[in-house]
């Protein structure tokens, strides 16, 4: 089954949307962890600060519980300074044996001005410990906007490969539309090739002139209803019925003799109705060809045009193999198809000629796998 569109027509929106989820769920997730990470390792200084503060003021007291807790901080850097400023003890800040002393002076500078510092009361005057985040806080910090970056370069090459894609979609409907023209020329190419094959055999027949006639008018309405594609078409006040029935006669004699055609007109009062009559034969031509391909050129292809609610209502039935209930809507996407050579533009076609152009209606009515389907085509008659 072919769908060109299907396949990545939602996917731009879910994939910018989900890329906007996580961007913002990262940053605020982490943003939380930082400052909780940022408050734990304040505690942590506190706690270092507290130690400090007891091992001076009580240095005969058990120091091995104080001992421990000073060395748990493996990863903040501190720099601990009396009231001279004079530095008294550092820990976790990686130095050269040359510059030791400038590289400690521009760190306490660097935690001055973050203003990263707890003070402790002593009894001879006042120490500060001054600290600054740990490694690991500053790259859990930056990670948001790295990863910000490493989504946005996702997206970027996402929609390159997306714009690649529609390009190409584009072109697939190029191709399908080549399909459908050589398809719509078919049948009245077939036709006259079997004419001029009588015509060489000599068996003339009086109303071989008329059929002719009649495929190469045909080869006219395509060249038509295609030259009316993308532009809108005009509506005449037409008598719908001959339409359908001349379409329906047409079709007629160009498919196989095992498909039984039936049009049964029911409480009509007036058929004269706005209608574009090229582009009205191909939709019915459409579902008339799709339904004896569902039949396997075998079966009854029924038509019944009634009156109801200020409405014209055209329902073609056939006893094919059916549409599955899933597939009701789908069926008039643009590339749907089931089958194996098709390219899905028939019934997408036929849902713009009726939905937009003639501001009806085209829908699935009924239908169960193995006992055919209802198509039914609504049209105002105002």
């Amino acid at each position: 089954m072919l769908d060109i569109y299907l396949k990545n027509r939602h996917w731009k929106f879910y994939f910018l949307l989900i890329a906007i989820v996580i961007v913002f769920g990262s940053i605020v997730y982490t943003n939380t962890l930082v400052g909780k990470l940022a408050n734990e390792e304040v505690k942590k200084i506190e706690l270092w600060a507290e130690g400090m503060r007891s091992l001076q003021l009580n240095p005969d007291q058990d120091v091995s519980l104080i001992n421990r807790i000073l060395e748990q901080n493996e990863t903040i850097p501190v720099i601990l300074i009396d009231d001279d400023e004079n530095i008294v003890d550092h820990r976790n800040i990686k130095l050269s044996k040359r510059n030791e002393e400038v590289v400690l002076k521009e760190k306490l500078q660097e935690m001055k001005k973050a203003e990263h510092f707890i003070e402790i009361e002593l009894v001879n005057g006042k120490n500060y410990i001054y600290f600054d985040d740990s490694s690991l806080l500053k790259q859990l910090a930056w990670y948001p906007f790295i990863q910000l970056g490493a989504i946005i370069t996702f997206i970027l090459i996402a929609f390159l490969a997306f714009s690649y894609s529609k390009s190409a979609e584009q072109n697939q409907v190029w191709v399908g539309m080549s399909k459908e023209t050589a398809h719509q020329l078919g049948t009245p190419i077939s036709s006259l090739m079997a004419w001029m094959e009588l015509i060489k055999s000599g068996e003339i027949d009086p109303q071989l002139s008329v059929e002719m006639a009649k495929d190469v008018d045909r080869l006219e309405v395509i060249a038509e209803r295609f030259s009316k594609i993308g532009s809108k078409p005009v509506l005449k006040v037409t008598n719908i019925l001959e339409v359908l029935s001349s379409s329906i006669e047409y079709l007629k004699k160009r498919t196989s003799d095992k498909v039984d055609f039936s049009l049964d007109i029911v409480g009509v009062d007036t058929a004269e109705i706005p209608l574009n009559k090229e582009l009205f034969s191909w939709v019915i031509e459409n579902l008339s060809k799709n339904a004896v391909d569902a039949m396997e050129g075998k079966g009854s292809l029924k038509f019944m045009v009634l009156n109801k609610a200020n409405q014209l209502i055209i329902d073609i039935s056939d006893t094919g193999k059916g549409i599955a209930r899933n597939q009701f809507k789908t069926i008039f996407k643009p590339g749907f198809t089931s089958k194996k050579r098709g390219w899905g533009l028939g019934l997408s076609l036929s849902k713009r000629i009726i939905e937009n152009y003639h501001r009806g209606k085209i829908f699935v009515v009924s239908s169960e796998m193995g006992n055919g389907a209802v198509f039914r085509i609504i049209l105002p008659l105002n």
